[in-house]
């Protein structure tokens, strides 16, 4: 039982909204967490990484796209005790544009996502990966004409 309790220890995730318009990219996830289910690009933050650092090095390895513009946008705490692998997590989520607005996805990592695709925001299809789920509903806009609550955080335990 301490081995398994040291391997459940929550990990700092970091999401990527690469805005277009009203649409963000999205993929459908191959994991033991979240497998089969929509998320942003993004991953682990690594030691000594800014939270830019690692939304900029997580799409370019995901997608090949650039970005620019990186900012904070939200953070979620989600406990995914369901997942055939359990998992906690806490997700930092930075807002970012393409650095050019006409490139397109590449799928990189075909072992971990079935493909890219550009989605209105907030109508990301089901299956949502948990922390994706937490920050769509937390009413997060990406619109510049509508107002944000402070950015703040979000709760989930499944």
């Amino acid at each position: 039982m301490q081995a398994m309790a040291a391997e459940l220890v929550p990990r700092v995730g970091v999401g990527v909204l690469i805005c277009k318009g009203n649409h963000v990219l999205v993929g459908k996830r191959r994991s033991s967490v979240g497998g089969g289910k929509y998320a942003l690009p993004g991953g682990f933050l690594d030691f000594g990484e800014s939270w830019e650092e690692c939304a900029a090095r997580e799409v370019m390895e995901e997608t090949g796209l650039a970005i620019r513009n990186v900012k904070f946008a939200h953070v979620t705490n989600t406990v995914m005790r369901n997942e055939r692998r359990p998992s906690h997590s806490v997700t930092i989520f930075m807002r970012s544009e393409l650095t050019n607005p006409n490139a397109e996805p590449e799928n990189l990592e075909p072992e971990k996502c079935e493909g890219w695709e550009w989605v209105e925001w907030p109508n990301v299809p089901q299956p949502q990966f948990q922390p994706l789920q937490s920050l769509i509903a937390s009413n997060y806009k990406i619109s510049e004409t509508q107002q944000n609550t402070a950015a703040g955080g979000s709760e989930v335990v499944l």
